[in-house]
């Protein structure tokens, strides 16, 4: 027969001597998983940016006098520097983005898009922002931000970041949004970039370069 004291030893719950906790252990775990978060983060955010960067690249490329700006930054000899004063900034910021849209040339990229910045463009800025941001050099995109919201005139127009959204939403998922480039336009890229050899820098463009965006906005 059991007894009482047979009845509470079995319905006793077990004792084991409890193992060490690692805490360093523990503490590289957390500093991983958040490490691992941070890197999801930061994907995503160079992903959103790359994309919006297109985006705004396409429009700007696709702009009514975009081939007319080209043309103007074409006057002059192609083996003499740009001068800031005479350059045409628009011009500089639609080769640019050209440029951006092969996905041959980003250092040529970034250097329009800094002199066209340099000029006072806010939208080269931007994009020098989304550029560097797709890139992961945090650093360079705070620069160029801060230069979008405080360098580049006395107040930044309210709207701007407001039209940026804009374009981006709804040029982005719409399937006749801006035309991608077409082979001939990459041909008169890589007609330049060779001509320029051994520079890194893509020569400033020519009237050939102009006519071939004139005719790619005309479709």
């Amino acid at each position: 027969m059991r007894t009482l004291d047979d009845v509470l030893a079995d319905a006793a719950m077990p004792v084991h001597t409890p193992s060490k906790f690692d805490v360093g252990a523990a503490l590289r775990k957390l500093a991983v998983d958040a490490g691992r978060a941070k890197s999801t983060v930061d994907t995503r955010r160079a992903a959103q940016a790359g994309q919006r960067l297109t985006v705004i690249a396409r429009w700007i490329l696709n702009a009514p006098h975009a081939a007319h700006h080209v043309d103007q930054l074409a006057q002059g000899e192609a083996d003499l520097p740009v001068e800031e004063d005479t350059l045409d900034v628009e011009g500089a910021a639609v080769f640019a983005s050209l440029l951006y849209l092969t996905g041959q040339h980003p250092e040529s990229a970034q250097f329009w898009w800094q002199l066209a910045a340099g000029a006072g463009h806010r939208a080269s800025a931007y994009c020098l922002h989304l550029h560097h941001t797709a890139l992961g050099e945090q650093r360079e995109a705070a620069h160029w931000l801060h230069q979008v919201l405080y360098d580049l005139g006395d107040k930044l127009d309210d709207g701007f970041f407001e039209t940026v959204e804009a374009i981006a939403r709804y040029v982005y998922p719409r399937p006749d949004g801006p035309a991608p480039l077409t082979g001939g336009l990459e041909m008169e890229v890589d007609r330049l970039a060779d001509d320029g050899a051994p520079c890194m820098i893509v020569r400033r463009p020519d009237r050939r370069l102009a006519q071939a965006l004139r005719e790619h906005t005309r479709t």
